[in-house]
């Protein structure tokens, strides 16, 4: 080890107190070490920062990420993390995780772009943290937490204790914070709300009482309100539900327009309004637009409920599990930090709640995010915690709320099912409405996998390993309730031997070891085999592969043949076995207790749902192997994989439509739907939309579809209003932004794609120019990772941050609040970040995309493409996604931004998807960059020095604007080829 440097001596790890130790902050490849209070930071290689870190322990944000930036091991290393010390003391608070993060959230003057600016600032959060805690810590609760941590070594705990002079009460929960919750109690059911309806003017009224009496006059907005209103308007004839389809542009206050009405008609009518949205981005900031309307915290947590599905909240039943097997170390601190978070959460929600999105990296997963429910495994009232579960709160909850804002994919699940409440909902507001299809393909879609087999045999037989598992089967679950009933024991005990056909644990490699045990395994070696050999030279690609079905082989056949009986064997005794619980609702329904019953009822849909649904829809796709699946339908097999390692093999089903199946769920329960989003309709329709064309590419004349000029045919085929009786009503409102003047969209014409060092080199530039405020989008994860790593360091270098998905484990939602806080810093990411992102002011000035959006082209989208109109259908969906990329840019009136296509194969026809006033230019890739320079730093002029790349070509510019010819570039005019590989995500 080398030797100490003299910055390091005389510091003795055992006594160093976190105000006095050394900080860290990390730079990619280079650290700056302060080694006391006061004294200048030394930069540091990786190599002696190491040294450093071994002997002492110091203050840092986020451990995780500063070892990583410096190629170290976080492991090993001990550290005072100032974020392991704000979860604990301010729990169920989430700022982003850095110094600029936790400087905001504490009211600490915000840090510098130096490291010597950050290094103070560290210094300045953790005295005020450890004087919080000196107050908020003698509390009984967090002071018997705080003994317990001390107990599992978590290296906080001392000087904590010694801070606030902490002493544990005799008598506290601890970690039993359980105890601490409070009990739901049963409530007689409302009954079936009264349908009056809410007229326009009703709407506007309200929606001024929401804005306030000094608010800005928006006309759009109240338009929108209005029009949204029809959704609840008395229904006196006619089938189906009032259907309203509203676009409302980027600006227009869209969420209170239909707020107002939505929440005037459950007061009206004693009823709950469901506003649903495809993000969690989304769904808190609606939550915190319903504080207009229900000011008072305790009104609003009767009146409105946020909710997700089961798989999002924390299980106190796991996590007393996990409580008991963990005596001490980092696990037991993890869980500490839980417990704390417990006692402070608004509803439980690990996924898109209070959770911090960080701590889990910190503390690790067991203690945290595998304490979900993710597995279905409920036992419901026989849980000692059931009365204070916060799912089951949630779900009450729901039933008596006048709001309840979901998501789509759970929304659709209740309306498929039933629900837990035997009324239900009948008004929807379905936002982001532009996902809606995509939703519905997804919670109507069908996977007879590997990884499904194993999940329902886990969820059958339960523990069948000496393994550590929380898993618990059939028989944990039921066994006391059919104990006695002998026809029901038999069924459970079929049911349980049945479930040995499913794929046991080990399954992957039993498969490519060619050793395949029972039907399911055996069929899903000659679904592998099949994709193999039809793969041609792709078949030791990394990505995922696909193959169809048919011609099916003789030995394919047999396989779904016998796979089909052994799955018959299982379908029938757990249909048995929950009619046997259903029975039992009705035979003892004078002696039931509510909560078991409510368990029964649980665990019998449960159950129907694995046999009358999953299992029965398994038997009928092996049932369609030899003759081809049903109209509307499209079956194929595929291989998942992951770093170039297969993780599941499947044979998958799809609804060609999957608005279809949602027609028919919403058709019957619907009283009122309002589908609505920014970027519903295709856009403006290109000039020649007069005539129509036999081969699908041109515009028929206006209709129902094509009317206003806008093209209103993506709204009604992504909506459902084909299939739902009645003609919708429809609005579409511009947005009150100037485009024109706050925004540029750039077409780089003269980069090969195809080449990692020129779109590696222009997004650099780019992003340089705009210094920071930047966000990269790629329609492919591969292409992402292969930037990310060749441009890191020149960012880094000029003081710019870079941040990516699939790059840094951290979750989307923390990498955007990162971005959003750090207004220099750069993101790059998927479509995750492209939709439903709300980064407004500088944060996001400049957005570059890898390449035109096309889908795709795999089975599935050869399907749709088909059905829905060949090319359009294309077009749409590219236009749909341009326009929501676009839309992350401009969010306030103030914002201004650039938009930077790198792909010069974007049709003229598509450049209808901007909006109005913005002028689509077809650039060289150096002009791009000045005019970003320029547009967004106007007063530094635009004679900087351009850098020379670190070696990576980057074409010079000419007099035209377009680039000359450099050799392996693309020139404007040059015919081009789709050359997407299948490793494309985009959507």
């Amino acid at each position: 080890m080398p030797a100490q440097d003299d910055a390091f001596r005389g510091l003795d790890p055992a006594r160093t107190d976190p105000l006095n130790a050394p900080v860290l902050v990390a730079r990619r490849g280079r650290g700056y070490w302060s080694a006391r209070p006061g004294e200048t930071s030394r930069a540091l290689r990786p190599d002696r920062v190491a040294t450093a870190w071994h002997d002492h322990q110091p203050l840092v944000i986020h451990k995780p990420a500063t070892a990583r930036r410096l190629g170290l091991d976080p492991v090993q290393l001990e550290a005072f993390d100032l974020l392991e010390l704000f979860a604990f003391i301010n729990p169920a608070e989430t700022p982003p995780p850095t110094a600029r993060g936790l400087a905001a959230a504490l009211d600490v003057e915000l840090p510098g772009a130096d490291p010597a600016g950050e290094i103070a600032c560290i210094r300045a959060i953790a005295r005020r943290l450890l004087k919080v805690a000196s107050i908020k810590l003698r509390l009984p609760e967090p002071a018997a937490l705080l003994h317990e941590a001390a107990q599992a070594g978590w290296i906080w705990a001392r000087p904590l204790i010694q801070a606030s002079g902490a002493v544990p009460p005799a008598d506290s929960w601890g970690l039993r914070v359980w105890g601490r919750l409070p009990e739901w109690q049963e409530q007689p059911p409302e009954g079936r709300p009264t349908q009056l309806g809410v007229l326009p003017e009703e709407a506007v009224q309200r929606l001024e009482r929401l804005t306030g009496a000094g608010a800005e006059p928006r006309p759009e907005q109240r338009r929108y309100a209005m029009h949204a209103s029809l959704t609840f308007a008395a229904r006196h004839e006619g089938q189906g539900p009032a259907l309203v389809l509203a676009e409302a542009g980027t600006g227009t206050g869209k969420t209170l327009g239909y707020i107002a009405p939505s929440s005037l008609w459950a007061e009206k009518n004693g009823g709950t309004v469901w506003i649903s949205t495809y993000t969690k981005n989304l769904q808190k900031q609606i939550d915190d637009e319903l504080d207009r309307l229900y000011p008072d915290p305790d009104e609003k947590a009767r009146r409105v409920v946020v909710r997700k599905g089961r798989e999002n909240y924390l299980c106190l039943l796991n996590y007393q599990e996990a409580m008991r097997r963990t005596d001490t170390g980092p696990d037991r601190a993890g869980l500490v930090l839980t417990a704390r978070w417990i006692g402070a959460t608004r509803d439980g929600a690990l996924y898109g709640g209070d959770f911090p999105g960080w701590l889990s990296e910190l503390v690790g997963r067991r203690a945290t995010l595998d304490l979900t429910d993710h597995r279905g495994e409920c036992i419901y009232s026989a849980c000692e915690h059931y009365r204070r579960c916060f799912i089951e709160r949630a779900q009450r909850r729901s039933r008596r709320a006048r709001i309840v804002v979901a998501n789509h994919a759970l929304v659709m699940v209740q309306a498929a099912t039933g629900g837990d409440d035997q009324y239900g909902p009948d008004r929807f507001v379905f936002d982001e409405g532009h996902h809606l299809f995509d939703a519905a393909d997804a919670a109507f879609a069908v996977d007879l996998s590997g990884r499904e087999g194993e999940e329902l045999r886990r969820w059958i037989a339960g523990r069948e390993t000496q393994r550590r598992s929380r898993a618990r089967g059939l028989r944990d679950r039921v066994g006391d309730l059919v104990a006695g009933r002998p026809a029901a024991e038999e069924a459970l005990a079929e049911a349980m031997r049945a479930a040995r056909a499913l794929p046991a644990e080990g399954w992957r490699q039993r498969l490519e070891d060619g050793l395949p045990e029972g039907p399911f395994e055996v069929f899903l070696a000659r679904a592998r085999g099949t994709v193999l050999a039809r793969a041609a030279g792709d078949a030791d690609a990394p990505y995922g592969l696909e193959a169809p079905v048919a011609p099916p082989a003789p030995d394919f056949i047999v396989a779904a043949t016998e796979l089909e009986a052994a799955l018959r064997l299982l379908e029938v005794p757990l249909g048995r076995l929950s009619e046997a619980l259903a029975g039992m609702l009705d035979e003892e329904a004078d002696t039931l207790e509510p909560g078991d019953r409510a368990r029964i009822d649980a665990t019998a849909r449960a159950i129907s749902r694995r046999a009358a649904g999953l299992v029965k829809s398994w038997r009928e796709m092996l049932g369609a192997v030899e003759e081809g699946p049903p109209a509307h339908h499209v079956d194929w097999l595929a291989i998942d994989r992951a770093f170039g390692r297969d993780v599941d093999v499947a044979l998958k089903r799809r609804w060609i439509d999957p608005m279809l199946p949602f027609a028919r769920v919403f058709g019957e329960r619907a009283r009122g739907l309002l589908v609505t989003s920014a970027t519903l309709t295709g856009g403006r329709l290109p000039a020649r939309a007069k005539a129509t064309a036999p081969d699908g590419d041109g515009d028929p004349p206006a209709t129902a579809e094509t009317r206003d000029g806008l093209d209103w045919r993506t709204a009604f085929t992504r909506s459902g209003a084909r299939h739902i009786p009645g003609t919708p009503q429809t609005l579409s409102l511009p947005s009150p932004f100037d485009y024109g003047a706050s925004a540029l969209a750039l077409v780089v014409t003269d980069l090969r794609r195809s080449s990692a060092d020129q779109i590696s080199a222009a997004y650099r530039e780019l992003f340089l120019a705009a210094e920071g405020g930047a966000l990269g989008l790629f329609t492919a994860v591969r292409r992402l990772r292969v930037v990310h790593d060749r441009i890191a360091a020149a960012l880094e270098e000029a003081g710019v941050s870079l941040y990516a998905q699939h790059v840094d484990p951290l979750d989307t939602a923390t990498l955007v609040d990162i971005f959003r806080a750090e207004e220099e810093s750069c993101l790059l990411g998927t479509d995750a970040v492209r939709d439903g992102v709300d980064v407004p002011g500088r944060s996001l000035r400049l957005l570059v995309a890898d390449r035109v959006p096309w889908p795709r082209p795999d089975i599935l989208h050869r399907a749709r493409r088909l059905a829905f109109g060949g090319s359009h259908y294309d077009d749409a969906i590219v236009r749909l996604r341009l326009r929501q990329a676009f839309g992350r840019l401009i969010r306030a009136r103030e914002d201004r931004g650039v938009f930077v296509l790198l792909d010069g194969a974007l049709p003229t026809r598509l450049t209808t998807a901007f909006p109005e006033g913005v002028t689509v230019e077809r650039v060289g890739i150096a002009e791009a960059i000045r005019r970003t320079r320029a547009f967004l730093h106007p007063q530094a002029g635009q004679d900087r020095d351009r850098r020379d790349g670190a070696g990576l070509p980057l074409p010079e510019a000419s007099g035209n604007n377009r680039g000359p010819a450099v050799p392996g570039t693309r020139q404007p005019g040059d015919r081009q080829q789709d050359n997407r590989r299948p490793d494309d995500i985009s959507g």
